[in-house]
């Protein structure tokens, strides 16, 4: 009876050790939540005012000439993974591995600590990946598809739907595609649309980089706040549990003492 008791202290002991950790995680996930969110909605408007003109651009006549349209003769996927930069963030991570499988022979551009173990090389972290990494990745890859090093981009990352919900999705950059019912707007641009354009896909596939790691980043804090609550919420029912089963393992162990006590006194 003393062994049982025992193992059930240190049992929750180790539960209650584990539910301080689960509370610090998601207090620290909560603090960035906020401002996780306010990056994420800049980058949204970057993103869209930056993919509005190159919409515009791929509506003219003229631009269909660029190859970043046509396209090339590689046959090759790149996909740039968004991965998160710790674990303990419910299924982020594997949601996104996930979907990457779907795609067994794309070359991959890790970023974040899990892709990069993932994968290897990359960007060690999405948390801290500034504006003059997005530009300086973005102009090796719109490079590398100018020399038909690969013939199709697409951006792995995650959604942030809602607080409850995170999707992982795939987003294509190259080539680009003109939108059904998109039509060339009135704007007039020096010095002609299809030099604007090929000078602004750097810049238009940087946008679209940013706001995917943002909002993935965005996404990561949610998912791990909740998965921090549900651990918590799990370790304080096992705790619960292991005291009343600890409880009645004292009390049986006091009855017993007593038995004993009242035994020994009638046989002297």
């Amino acid at each position: 009876m003393g062994a049982d008791i025992k193992a059930l202290r240190t049992r929750i002991k180790s539960v209650d050790s584990t539910l301080h950790l689960t509370k610090a995680m998601g207090f620290v996930a909560s603090s960035k939540i906020r401002r996780a969110t306010e990056s994420m909605n800049r980058s949204r408007e970057y993103s869209k005012a930056v993919s509005t003109i190159v919409d515009q651009l791929v509506s003219s006549p003229e631009c269909r000439k660029s190859p970043y349209i046509k396209g090339n003769s590689g046959h090759t996927t790149k996909l740039v993974v968004i991965a998160g930069d710790r674990g303990l963030a419910g299924g982020y991570n594997a949601n996104v591995f996930r979907l990457v499988r779907q795609y067994p022979d794309a070359e991959i551009v890790a970023i974040g600590k899990r892709a990069c173990d993932r994968f290897g090389g990359g960007f060690i972290t999405s948390e801290h990946f500034t504006v003059e990494d997005g530009f300086q990745l973005s102009r090796e890859l719109c490079m590398e598809f100018m020399n038909n090093e690969f013939s199709r981009l697409g951006i792995v990352y995650t959604r942030s739907i809602s607080v409850m919900t995170q999707q992982a999705d795939i987003m294509w950059i190259l080539p680009l595609e003109k939108k059904e019912g998109q039509k060339a707007a009135g704007t007039i641009f020096e010095p002609d649309e299809l030099t604007i354009l090929n000078t602004a896909i750097p810049e238009y596939v940087n946008g679209k980089l940013i706001g995917c790691i943002r909002e993935s980043f965005c996404a990561e804090v949610l998912a791990r706040r909740m998965a921090m609550d549900s651990a918590g919420k799990n370790a304080q029912i096992m705790i619960d549990d292991l005291q009343l089963q600890y409880n009645r393992a004292r009390q049986g162990a006091i009855t017993q003492e007593i038995t004993e006590i009242v035994a020994g006194s009638g046989e002297s």
